[in-house]
This record gives C-alpha cells, sequence and structure tokens, in this order.
C-alpha cells in the first residue's frame, strides 16, 4: 500500500477513535465510530484475495447495522428526552439498544458470529488492530453509558460471552479463529464487573491489548496461522518460543503472569458484590479457555513437526519486523503481576 494513504488511513483511525473518546454528545460519538470503520475498511481489503474481500464485507454489513441501531437509539432518546447528551440515557429501551449495538460492534456473544470468520481472513496486522484498537471506542462508550443499563443483562453478555469464548475454540485449528475467541471471552470478562468497577475493566482491557498484541506479533514473526506451523518454530527461534508459551499462558489467566491480576481481580469484586454463582461460572469458563492455550502450548513446545530427518530443516532467515514492539509486549503480558498492590492503588 501506498505509504501517504496508509498514514491517511491510520491518521483516520487515530482519529476516530480519539473523537469517540472526547464526544459527550451522541452525533459525534457515532461520527467517531463511522470515521474509525471507514478507516480500516481498505486496509482490511488491501490484499484483493477473496477471503479478504469476504472478510471486509461481512464486517462492514455488521458495523454498520451496529452503527444505525445507535443512531436510532440514540435520536429515540433524544426525542423522549429532549437531548443528545450520553450521561442523559432516560429511556431504557434506547439505552439497551445502544449496548446491543456495541456489543455486536465488539463482538460479545450472542452477537458474535462475524468476529472469527472476519479475523480468519485478514492478515495478522490487520488482525491485530480489528482485536485491539477497534474496541476501545465502542468501550468508552459502553463505560459512559453502563449505569442506565440494566445490570441483568450485562451480567447475561459476560456469562455469555466468556462461555462461548471458551466453547468456540476448543476444537479449532487455525490460530486466527483462536484468537477471535480468546478475544469473545475476555471481552465477556470487563463486562461482567463493568457496573461494580469500571476501572478493573480498563484494567482488563490494558492487560488484554498487551497480551493480544505479543500473541500477534509473534505469529507475524514466524508466519504461523495453524497449529501445525507452530511445530517448526522452536528450530527456527528457541527463545521466542518459550516467550510465546509463557504469553499464552498469561492470556489464559496462569499465575504468576500478568493475565493472572484481572481475572483474580474480577472475581474478588464478584464475590464482594455477593455474586457467587457468577464467579464459579466465570472462573470455569476460564478453564474452557485454557485448555485450547494449553493446546497451542503443548503444540509450539513439547511436539515435533512430523517431517523426515533428511528434509530441510527451516531457514533462519533476518526477519524485516521491528523486534521491540514484540519484545515490550511481551515484558508486560509476562512480568507485571508483582506490580498488583501498586495498580491497585491507583485503581481505587
Amino acid at each position: 500500500m501506498n505509504p501517504y494513504v496508509l498514514t491517511v488511513l491510520l491518521s483516520s483511525l487515530g482519529l476516530g477513535t480519539t473523537l469517540t473518546f472526547a464526544s459527550s454528545h451522541w452525533l459525534l460519538a457515532w461520527m467517531g465510530l463511522e470515521i474509525n470503520t471507514l478507516a480500516i475498511v481498505p486496509l482490511m481489503a488491501q490484499h484483493h484475495h477473496p477471503r479478504a474481500v469476504e472478510a471486509t464485507t461481512k464486517y462492514f454489513l455488521t458495523q454498520a447495522t451496529a452503527a444505525a441501531v445507535i443512531m436510532f437509539a440514540s435520536t429515540t432518546n433524544a426525542w423522549i428526552t429532549g437531548e443528545w447528551d450520553m450521561n442523559n440515557m432516560a429511556n431504557p429501551i434506547a439505552s439497551t439498544m445502544i449496548i446491543i449495538a456495541l456489543a455486536l460492534k465488539i463482538g460479545l456473544a450472542p452477537m458474535h458470529f462475524w468476529m472469527p470468520e472476519v479475523l480468519q481472513g485478514l492478515d495478522l496486522l490487520t488482525g491485530l488492530i480489528l482485536s485491539t484498537w477497534q474496541k476501545l471506542a465502542p468501550f468508552a462508550l459502553i463505560i459512559q453509558t453502563a449505569q442506565a443499563v440494566d445490570p441483568l443483562l450485562l451480567t447475561a453478555l459476560g456469562i455469555s460471552s466468556t462461555l462461548v469464548g471458551g466453547w468456540g475454540g476448543l476444537n479449532q485449528a487455525q490460530l486466527r479463529k483462536i484468537l477471535a475467541y480468546s478475544s469473545i471471552a475476555h471481552m465477556g470478562w470487563m463486562i461482567i464487573v463493568l457496573q461494580y468497577a469500571p476501572q478493573l475493566t480498563l484494567l482488563a482491557l490494558a492487560t488484554y491489548i498487551f497480551m493480544t498484541s505479543a500473541a500477534f506479533l509473534t505469529l507475524k514473526l514466524s508466519s504461523a496461522t495453524k497449529i501445525n506451523a507452530l511445530a517448526t518454530v522452536w528450530s527456527k527461534s528457541p527463545v521466542l518460543t518459550a516467550t510465546t508459551a509463557l504469553v499464552l499462558l498469561s492470556l489464559g489467566g496462569l499465575p504468576p503472569l500478568t493475565g493472572f491480576m484481572p481475572k483474580w481481580l474480577i472475581l474478588q469484586e464478584l464475590t464482594k458484590q455477593n455474586l457467587p454463582i457468577a464467579a464459579t461460572i466465570m472462573a470455569l469458563a476460564a478453564l474452557l479457555s485454557l485448555y485450547f492455550y494449553l493446546r497451542l502450548c503443548y503444540a509450539m513446545t513439547l511436539t515435533i513437526s512430523p517431517n523426515m530427518t533428511s528434509s530441510t530443516a527451516p531457514w533462519r532467515m533476518r526477519t524485516t519486523q521491528a523486534s521491540l514492539p514484540l519484545a515490550l509486549s511481551t515484558t508486560v503480558a509476562l512480568g507485571l503481576l508483582p506490580m498488583t498492590p501498586a495498580i491497585l492503588m491507583l485503581t481505587t
């Protein structure tokens, strides 16, 4: 892609998200979401491959539907209350419609069906943008409107997302689909605690972004898109294989890695709010996700590719990818658990 065009598209992505962050007016927020969608569509379709075009079309249709519902709900709210302010969501039907539309935008279950299919059709870097940056603007709106929404709806969205995210990833062989289901499960963790402790939602979102970035950048470096391809990575870069296994376990939420911190604090908060059943379901759903992360770790570190020894070993070629973002995201994804007391001080 032409570097000038790429610069304009990435700037528009930043502009759309910033506009949504800064707005307290529904029309401005809607404009930010639309700019975001229109800026990523050319990035998704840049390879002119049928899979990429199909994924782009699916993404555009779902995002346009969600944007139309947001516009309809905010117009209804403005008609009833007389103002477009986000903090005045007096009409329960409008606020419920907006939460449903935003859930469709970020891929929460049961509005998640587009997410694995779209991610599977994209290259890894565009998939990384879709899984991280594109979640920020809708999440900002969800956090602002969550207090006006029925708590039961948010809890149902959270539990169903973690269950679907864990269950759906079990039988997948494609790494991008596994990461899509991983994203759905993590979104569920963020949504369920939103009404009780929004700062924990932000903490879970930040750790999710770092862990997912580390996973995507690793797959990009090793050019792996299937589980089978992971079995040959150890001969190319043994150190990367070890750190990737730890990043995957961090995504699964195992101590003493960073991914354990948000899960631990969210379960603690749910228990404080007298929701032991919800906390138990979330903890058991996390085990489903952990199974497929362990599957990836096993394929990567404990198996040898079933090739004959006479076959050519993979070349250790120099990569053109910058290694600093990968190193930084991997470090954050692995080593922040000792910082938990300091982070708790900042968030409370």
